[in-house]
C-alpha cells in the first residue's frame, strides 16, 4: 500500500508539470529552446567554416588529414547510441530496471567510444601539423569539432547521473521525463553531427592548396 501510494503522489506530480498552454511540461519546452539556440550556434560555426573554406594559405589541408572511413565508423557508433537511447527510454517507461539501466549505460558507452575516436583524430592531426594556430582550416575545423565534442561530453556525463539515479531511485518510469530530456538533447547532438560530417568530411574532404598557396609536403 505505501509503495502504491508513493507511485500515484509521483505519477500525480508528474502530471502536473504539463498543465502548460504548449501542452509540454516547462522543463520540456525549456530544453527546446535551449536546442533552438544552440541550432544558431553550431550554425553560425559551420557557416564561417565554408566561408574560410579554400583559404588557408599553408598546409596541412583537409585532403591531407582528414580519414573519411575511420570518422565514418564513429559516425556510425553515435548514430547507434541514438538507437540505444530509444530502448532506454522505452524500458525506463514500462518499468524495466535492468534493460533501462543496460540501456542508458550503452549510450553512455558509444558516447565515451566516439570521444575517444575524436581525441585520437585530434592527436594525429597535431602530429601531422595541424592546430587550431596553422591555418584556416584548422581554427574552423578544431573550434566546430571541437564544440559538438563537449556537447557529447556533456551528454555522457548526465547520462551516467541519470543512470546513478536509477539505482538510487531517483529515476522511475513515474518520472522518464527525466531520461527523455536527455533524450532530446543527446539526439540533437547526433543530428548535428551528421550535418558536420556531410560538410567537413564528405562535402570538402578532397580541398587541397587554394590557387597561389604551397602544396603540403608531409614531413616537410
Amino acid at each position: 500500500m505505501a509503495q502504491q501510494a508513493i507511485t500515484e503522489y509521483h505519477a500525480e506530480a508528474q502530471d502536473t508539470t504539463y498543465n502548460t498552454s504548449t501542452g509540454l511540461s516547462n522543463r520540456k519546452l525549456l530544453m527546446w529552446a535551449f536546442l533552438a539556440s544552440d541550432v544558431m550556434f553550431f550554425g553560425t560555426f559551420i557557416a564561417t567554416y565554408l566561408v574560410y573554406r579554400n583559404r588557408s594559405l599553408v598546409g596541412p589541408y583537409p585532403e591531407n588529414v582528414l580519414d573519411i572511413p575511420i570518422t565514418t565508423i564513429s559516425t556510425f557508433v553515435l548514430l547507434m547510441s541514438s538507437l540505444a537511447m530509444v530502448l532506454a527510454l522505452h524500458y525506463v517507461r514500462e518499468g524495466a530496471k535492468g534493460p533501462g539501466r543496460f540501456w542508458i549505460a550503452m549510450t553512455a558507452f558509444l558516447g565515451l567510444v566516439f570521444i575517444i575516436f575524436q581525441v585520437v583524430e585530434f592527436s594525429t592531426f597535431v602530429n601531422e601539423g595541424l592546430t587550431p594556430r596553422t591555418n584556416l582550416f584548422g581554427t574552423t575545423f578544431f573550434i566546430l569539432t571541437g564544440f559538438h565534442g563537449a556537447h557529447v561530453t556533456i551528454g555522457v556525463m548526465w547520462l551516467l547521473m541519470l543512470l546513478y539515479g536509477s539505482f538510487k531511485g531517483t529515476l522511475r518510469s513515474d518520472n522518464s521525463l527525466d531520461l527523455e530530456i536527455a533524450g532530446l538533447y543527446w539526439h540533437f547532438v547526433d543530428i548535428v553531427w551528421i550535418v558536420i560530417f556531410t560538410v567537413v568530411y564528405l562535402v570538402t574532404a578532397n580541398d587541397g592548396a587554394p590557387p597561389g598557396a604551397p602544396p603540403f609536403i608531409h614531413g616537410g
